[in-house]
């Protein structure tokens, strides 16, 4: 039977909780591993946890979801983090983590989210939307270098740079195995940096340094490919303009308890937005517990954080 406790009663008590991972995208390993250490966390702080894979379909979830106090959504990428999930959640009028489908559905999107940041007067590296390769005269505005990625990925999944244009159809067919829509952007020279934020607050920036000219899926996922810095090396002022830039886009975007803003810092500090995650990576060394561990917070606090948004929100 579905608890008939009142929201209230949940903070600081043990909770049954489904825990949502693996699913069917391209980041089901990626999941996985969040799975693992977020199911950790939910065990040693006093919670009952069942394991929710829905790889085969949430449908068939149904019962077991609607069993549970609260539903912990370790998805990422796919129906997990474009609003299908979020969207069958909420159908069930159940308590579960992360943005609502609205809100996922936007992020997702890359041009989407690009365009309602632009137009609230936050820079973004020019960029073109599309279906198929467009020829050489519509792409001569973005220049050279340029990145090309799926417009509804994450975890740099399909992402590529292109020096030269006789690599821009690799690059498309690349992407193009990964989503129907690409994104073709201007590459901007400058510090690959990342802000959390939980609630209402933007926690330590972290600076990206990977080995290869972008923080692309071998640099995120091998092991010393990539070297990482939180806080990062920015004076103070910057830090908060930074800080406070990443807030307003996650309340534009309407996100909710939580997310990880992605930014580059170019060498003239001008600060330019490439996306934001609504379900960030959550092992014990992913990027957003990297700095809420500077900020003095464990792994489990993270994850009793989320929870206590999800309840407040309610």
């Amino acid at each position: 039977q579905k608890s008939t406790r009142s929201i209230i009663d949940f903070k600081g008590c043990s909770m049954r909780i489904g825990l949502l991972v693996g699913g069917d995208s391209a980041e089901r390993k990626v999941s996985l591993s969040s799975g693992k250490a977020i199911f950790k966390a939910l065990e040693e702080l006093g919670n009952s946890v069942v394991i929710l894979d829905p790889k085969d379909g949430i449908h068939l979830l149904k019962d077991k979801i609607e069993s549970v106090d609260l539903i912990f959504n370790g998805l990422h990428g796919g129906d997990g983090e474009n609003g299908n999930v979020a969207k069958y959640l909420e159908s069930l009028g159940v308590l579960f983590t992360g943005s609502d489908k609205d809100s996922s559905k936007i992020c997702m999107d890359k041009d989407l989210s690009k365009k309602i940041v632009s137009k609230n007067g936050i820079n973004t590296p020019k960029w073109l939307k599309s279906q198929k390769l467009p020829n050489d005269n519509i792409l001569d505005g973005l220049g050279l270098p340029m990145v090309v990625k799926p417009n509804d990925q994450g975890s740099t999944i399909g992402l590529s740079m292109v020096k030269d244009k006789k690599r821009l159809v690799d690059a498309f067919n690349n992407a193009s195995m990964f989503a129907n829509s690409i994104i073709f952007e201007s590459f901007i020279d400058g510090r690959e940096i990342t802000v959390p934020v939980i609630g209402d607050a933007a926690f330590p920036i972290v600076e990206i340094v990977p080995s290869h000219d972008l923080y692309d899926y071998e640099c995120k996922y091998t092991s010393g490919m990539s070297d990482y810095f939180c806080p990062a090396n920015i004076d103070d002022e910057t830090t908060q303009n930074i800080k406070s830039i990443a807030l307003k886009i996650h309340k534009l975007l309407k996100c909710r308890h939580y997310s990880r803003v992605d930014f580059l810092l170019d060498k003239n500090s001008k600060l330019w937005f490439l996306e934001i995650n609504t379900l960030p990576g959550m092992t014990e060394t992913s990027l957003l517990p990297k700095s809420l561990d500077v900020a003095g917070y464990n792994f489990n606090d993270v994850i009793q954080m989320i929870i206590d948004e999800a309840i407040k929100n309610k």
